[in-house]
């Protein structure tokens, strides 16, 4: 079974990225659904390359993730989950539902709405895809294709207990505000680089990693 490399949490916060928040009009649905479809030729996404300290030689696995915007009352939330201990990949870690590409799989969208329905018993019924984001290249060596959807209340979650040990939402206001951003870095002695990676603390999750990359780069497509 593959362990992660070192532990996030004993990383140490070097910066915060601290750019405005985005504003309350530019999480509305239909101004998400405009941007999604229509995104400025301007806007460019981090780059952040996982297989630089990894040294990934293979080729990649195609994957893709769910980046589920809730639509409540009080606000827009994102939904994640927290991946059981056990699992190969991204054991123990806060994710978005997803996961790799099956052949009878026609696209990416259809992957990551399958392993939502797979991982958290969210239906395809209950969510309008909105667009893509570009693919995150991940140290565990995937290609990982980030589908945006918008998810209507109410609906029902039947989380799968092999891969999945809780289902939770954040505001995606918190998500989508610089200040909460922080730029980690950890020391790998083994392969004697240092790892440097974004970090998003909310409550007692820690999220980090591939997933805390994707937001920041959600965020710099909203703000742009």
């Amino acid at each position: 079974m593959a362990r992660p490399l070192f532990d996030p949490l004993a990383s140490q916060l070097i910066a915060i990225a601290g750019e405005a928040a985005i504003g309350a009009e530019r999480l509305d649905s239909n101004w998400l659904r405009e941007r999604l479809a229509n995104p400025p030729p301007h806007w460019m996404s981090e780059d952040i390359d996982e297989r630089r300290w990894r040294q990934i030689t293979h080729p990649l696995r195609p994957a893709a993730v769910m980046i589920a915007i809730v639509q409540r009352e009080s606000g827009p939330t994102l939904l994640f989950t927290q991946r059981t201990a056990d699992l190969t990949d991204h054991a123990g870690q806060i994710s978005f539902p997803g996961g790799r590409m099956e052949e009878s799989d026609a696209s990416m969208i259809e992957t990551a709405q399958r392993e939502t329905e797979e991982e958290i018993g969210l239906a395809r019924e209950h969510i309008e895809i909105l667009g893509r984001m570009p693919d995150y290249l991940t140290g565990t060596g995937y290609k990982m294709a980030p589908v945006v959807g918008l998810v209507t209340p109410p609906f029902e979650l039947k989380p799968d207990p092999r891969e999945v040990a809780e289902v939770f939402e954040v505001p995606l206001a918190f998500l989508m505000d610089g200040v909460n951003h922080q730029r980690r870095v950890i020391e790998l002695p083994k392969q004697s680089v240092s790892r440097t990676f974004y970090a998003i603390q909310y409550q007692h999750y820690f999220i980090w990693g591939a997933t805390a990359a994707i937001l920041r780069n959600l965020f710099h497509l909203l703000r742009s």
